[in-house]
Formats: structure tokens, C-alpha cells, sequence
């Protein structure tokens, strides 16, 4: 398990995917996307998470289905 002071915030995970913050926000209301950590206000996603999350996506083709977000 990743340390707190470890742990991305949401810009910080939007850079590392590729994806926008708004995005992985809008994600986290509908329970989808990567998983992440809440303290309290705060929203942290641990790297490894991210690159797991991230590494689960691969595919080979454009025609092999992509596994659910």
C-alpha cells in the first residue's frame, strides 16, 4: 500500500494518464475509472493503482474490446 505523502492528487493523476481531470472527477461520482483514496475532502490515487488501473487497458488491436472502465 502506497504512503499518504506518496499518494497523486487529481491533477497529478491526469497527467500521469492522460485523462482530464474533470474527467477522472465526473469517474469518481459515477464509480467508475481508476481506484483512489478519500481523507476526508481529500481524493488521492496511489501510483501503483494508477499503473495497474492503466496496464489492465492494454490491447492489441483496435477490434479487441476494451475491458469496462
Amino acid at each position: 500500500m502506497a504512503r499518504i505523502d506518496e499518494a497523486l492528487d487529481t491533477a497529478s493523476a491526469s497527467r500521469m494518464c492522460g485523462i482530464a481531470e474533470s474527467t477522472l472527477e465526473k469517474w469518481r461520482v459515477a464509480g467508475m475509472g481508476p481506484p483512489f483514496l478519500k481523507l476526508g475532502k481529500l481524493v488521492r490515487y496511489s501510483r501503483q493503482d494508477l499503473e495497474a488501473w492503466l496496464n489492465a487497458r492494454r490491447v492489441r488491436s483496435t477490434s479487441e474490446p476494451v475491458p469496462n472502465i
